[in-house]
């Protein structure tokens, strides 16, 4: 039996490199990439605009015409006599399960629209433009495997402009152990180049000789993660309005061929007026046809990324399903103590359904959850235009919500304009972990032309 206030094991995200395994422990510490920091503070109760009661009713079922099952049998499964025994962890490479019925017919599809078209509206830095010492740091908003993100604010901020920023902080012995080159520098490239009002903004970024720094939009509502686990889980309405704002950006983010292979509840942040922001870029790669790189977080690999069979787009559509269960029930439809105990579920398919789950939730779940990603929702014939037309999103109107002209479900409270009391308080790091910040040009320029790792970072 499962309950409503199950708390389960939660993964970190993956390194790119499949060899380097992250800790596995509780999503209530720190995880190890560079989602925000979490902490309890009251926030405006997320009410349903619409009328969906829920109870703590904590049966399961497969659908309506099975109420007389026993729970144990309530479960969808791929249907395959394979998955008769759980797998083992031994077996890693996952060979026996058959996920595309016809993967080779896939085509590689040119995007919408070229990244490479779009324009930088990165600031410019250095002599003539800003610094790192123009920047006092306030606060530190998270921490992780590679660094820091700081709060921190321009000393001699423009009339009517932002005067609070996150500055992210990479330091680059770090990535270069942890392989993380490239996708810092991925990273970099796609942020410079998108806008869109879900996606978190990137501003201007530096280095000196120990680290890479990203100057980025301050999101004062801390992590979907904390509010969700605060409400232990959403109405339909509430995570309605959540999954449409995500729907959009990965409408927007997959018109250039951009998979962000990174989507769960840490890595959406809360602006002041309730709208969702997404953040951390560090997986997001364009991808014209299939990539084979394992990364992400256990719970929301989909399974084509598990087997090393290349994946694209479809595996964020998987991971939108991922997320709509977690926001719905309160907890993903895979976990287990291990990532690997996770990845067997993920691949074996069975899905538990709680009865306050109505049948529409089921359904578009189910779409997404699919394992042939030629069948999945958001990744067949019409692409996103069938997720927009699903019978979930009836009555959302799309045009409105892109202009952010509908009232957010939940308005993260804050006392001040430089309020962080949705992050934890953490200490800010010592001058010589961050020496940019404190140091004149030339100095920075002498260290970076000493240190071996500068001529990996060329744009920073």
């Amino acid at each position: 039996m499962h309950s409503n206030n199950i708390s389960f094991p939660r993964s970190t995200s993956l390194p790119t490199d499949s060899h380097v395994a992250a800790p596995y422990h509780r999503g209530y510490t720190l995880k190890q990439d560079f989602s925000m920091s979490r902490k309890a503070t009251p926030i405006t109760p997320p009410l349903s605009p619409g009328h969906s009661e829920s109870s703590d009713d904590d049966d399961y079922l497969l659908d309506e015409d099975m109420n007389g099952e026993d729970e144990e049998d309530c479960v969808d499964s791929q249907e395959n006599d394979q998955f008769a025994q759980p797998l083992t962890p031994a077996q890693s490479d996952f060979s026996g399960m058959q996920i595309d019925t016809h993967p080779s017919e896939e085509q590689p599809q040119p995007p919408l629209h070229l990244l490479e078209n779009e324009r930088v509206h990165l600031q410019p830095t250095g002599p003539g433009g800003i610094r790192l010492s123009d920047f006092e740091v306030r606060g530190t908003l998270g921490t992780g495997t590679f660094g820091h993100v700081l709060l921190v604010r321009h000393k001699s901020p423009q009339p009517h402009s932002t005067q609070l920023f996150a500055m992210k902080v990479l330091r680059k012995t770090k990535i270069s152990m942890l392989h993380q080159i490239e996708h810092v520098k991925a990273e970099r490239y796609i942020l410079a180049r998108v806008h869109h009002p879900f996606v978190v903004d990137l501003f201007a970024t530096f280095q000196d000789g120990l680290n890479v720094y990203m100057l980025m939009s301050y999101i004062p509502g801390g992590e979907l993660f904390t509010h969700l686990r605060r409400a232990q889980r959403f109405t339909p309405d509430v995570t309605r309005f959540y999954l449409s704002t995500i729907v959009l950006a990965l409408r927007y983010l997959h018109s250039f061929n951009i998979v962000y292979r990174d989507l769960k509840p840490e890595n959406l942040l809360l602006d002041a007026r309730g709208y969702l922001r997404l953040t951390d870029f560090g997986f997001a790669k364009v991808v014209d046809d299939r990539t084979w790189t394992l990364c992400g977080t256990p719970e929301y690999l989909a399974p084509e990324v598990i087997q090393s069979d290349g994946h694209g787009k479809a595996a964020d559509w998987w991971a939108c399903g991922v997320l709509c269960y977690e926001m719905l029930v309160g907890y993903p439809p895979f976990f287990d103590e291990t990532p690997y105990g996770i990845y067997e579920k993920i691949l074996v398919g069975e899905v538990y359904w709680p009865r306050t789950l109505d049948r529409l939730s089921r359904d578009l779940i189910r779409g997404f959850l699919n394992p042939d990603r030629s069948k999945r929702l958001g990744n067949v014939n019409n692409g996103v235009q069938d997720v927009l037309q699903h019978s979930w999103f009836r009555g959302v109107d799309w045009e409105a919500l892109e202009r952010r002209e509908i009232n957010a479900p939940i308005i993260p409270r804050a006392s001040s304009t430089d309020d962080a009391g949705n992050f934890l308080s953490l200490p800010i790091p010592p001058p010589e972990d961050i020496p940019g910040f404190f140091q004149d040009d030339a100095t920075i320029a002498a260290q970076i032309r000493s240190d071996m790792l500068s001529y990996h970072f060329p744009d920073f």
